[in-house]
């Protein structure tokens, strides 16, 4: 926990906070220079492996929309990364727009986890570049991600076993919110707004499975995030936490939040995402609605299944 607050209280030399602020033209460059501050231009479009059909050029459906200049996303270009002799991630981009759900999904061993991990801030990418707002983020370290409006929940609980729910959404608030009675009434939104009222005094400990993952995204909208990631969020919990956990993410999309989640529950994630990417090999093999996903030749081939239905 220490730690935690130490990340969020983080200031650079000079004391400049990194507060959300608007981007400056000279400081972004590139492609993502003309799409906020020249004449609207798409962001580049999800790049399929070489050899597979693509459904952007009269395949299976269309590409979902893309944002138009200056909306607000969170982008990723060209991303690579190995380890050793071996790439894992060949040249993948994708975007998640503020109040959108969007899936990140791939059969084990495809690279959808280290894109994941590149855009969180936990793996450092060896080349490409990740936006956020404008603001080129990719040389940041994590915490410095998450003080611009980077949310992440991982898939191990994350949650202050020492402290009871509303202490645990306390302990950010008392970072982010100095005013005492805001702070007090922001916790009770919260605690309101996520059904966890009744929980309050309760210790984290003895919490649910789909208690402890609403107190988690509560404390995490605590420190007022405009996109949040979700590692797994499906995993480990009962088919009624399932839903629960839905439910949420729709409330998140409904608070103008985008959201990336990667899960291995491909039916769940489908069904509560605007868009989805699939990753094979290390690139992304389509990008598209979910029944676009689900109908591509390729993707079933590869990794749905022919047997696959939503």
């Amino acid at each position: 926990m220490v730690d935690f607050l130490r990340l969020l209280r983080w200031r650079p030399k000079g004391g400049r906070s990194f507060a959300r602020q608007p981007a400056s033209p000279g400081a972004l460059g590139g492609r993502m220079s003309d799409l906020l501050h020249r004449a609207p231009v798409e962001p580049p479009p999800a790049r399929q492996a070489q050899g597979r059909s693509d459904p952007a050029r009269g395949g299976n459906g269309a590409h979902a929309p893309r944002p138009a200049a200056r909306t607000a996303y969170l982008a990723a270009h060209g991303l690579e990364k190995s380890f050793g002799s071996r790439q894992i991630v060949r040249g993948a981009s994708l975007y998640v727009r503020r109040g959108e759900a969007v899936g990140l999904l791939g059969p084990n061993g495809a690279g959808k986890t280290t894109v994941f991990y590149m855009i969180t801030g936990l793996i450092n990418a060896d080349r490409g570049r990740i936006e956020l707002d404008g603001h080129d983020v990719t040389a940041m370290p994590m915490y410095q991600r998450a003080r611009l409006g980077i949310g992440y929940l991982p898939q191990e609980a994350s949650i202050f076993r020492g402290l009871n729910v509303e202490d645990n959404i306390r302990a950010v608030l008392e970072v982010v919110e100095p005013d005492r009675r805001r702070r007090e009434a922001e916790l009770d939104s919260l605690l309101e707004e996520f059904h966890i009222t009744r929980l309050r005094k309760s210790p984290s400990i003895a919490l649910s499975g789909g208690e402890r993952r609403r107190v988690e995204i509560a404390r995490a909208l605590a420190s007022r995030p405009s996109y949040m990631l979700l590692d797994e969020p499906f995993a480990g919990i009962d088919p009624i936490a399932v839903g629960d956990i839905q439910q949420l993410v729709r409330h998140l999309t409904n608070r103008g939040i985008g959201v990336l989640i990667t899960d291995h529950n491909v039916r769940e994630t489908l069904g509560l995402t605007d868009r989805a990417y699939i990753i094979y090999s290390g690139q992304v093999l389509m990008e598209g609605l979910p029944e676009e996903i689900v109908s591509n030749p390729d993707v079933r081939r590869l990794y749905l299944g022919e047997e696959f239905r939503l």
